[in-house]
């Protein structure tokens, strides 16, 4: 019974410490209250836009027919040019395609590879590949994950496993695909 006695009081005693100390946390917390840091010259400027008023005549919020030059036409066609001009010297390049089947069951792969062949359109061809242990059948080859949107929703009506993957492909193969399609 002095036992508990003696714990009960070590406890209290301890609690009523811990409860005493609180009152000095929050002495040095309101020793920050006013601080203040100035962060302004880390921050990114951006040039204002022009005004309504300043812009020409001519232009109007209506569509931008392609020959007005639209600023994001010339960039996108910069950056295709460069991403042809880098990729000009390499025998691949990396992009994206559509993994419909993944897995060791040759039949299910080519019972896979069928139902696309009879499901998508003619122009896009379904590719069955074996990587040791399993099977993999994809489609389409896209240089852009968005590209292959469309045509993944498409699929993922049928297949609902069906997901979009990076991959690198060779020069070599586009070619002889073109061959075979002439």
């Amino acid at each position: 019974m002095k036992k508990h006695i003696a714990y009960l009081s070590l406890f209290v005693v301890i609690l009523l410490a811990g409860c005493a100390g609180g009152s000095k946390m929050s002495k040095s917390a309101a020793a920050y209250n006013d601080y203040q840091e100035n962060l302004s010259s880390y921050r990114e400027t951006y040039p204002d836009l022009p005004k309504e008023e300043s812009l020409s005549s001519s232009q109007n919020n209506g569509p931008v027919s392609s020959e007005a030059g639209d600023p994001v036409d010339s960039d996108l066609q910069a950056s295709l040019k460069n991403f042809a001009r880098t990729n000009a010297n390499r025998g691949v390049y990396n992009g994206f395609t559509i993994l419909v089947y993944s897995g060791v069951d040759r039949e299910k792969a080519f019972s896979t590879r069928n139902k696309l062949y009879n499901t998508l359109p003619e122009q896009v061809k379904a590719e069955m590949e074996y990587e040791q242990p399993r099977y993999l059948v994809k489609v389409g080859r896209y240089i852009n994950r968005i590209e292959a949107q469309s045509l993944f929703h498409t699929i993922k009506q049928e297949f609902p496993g069906a997901r979009i993957i990076q991959q690198r492909f060779g020069k070599e193969e586009e070619t002889e695909e073109i061959e075979e399609s002439k």
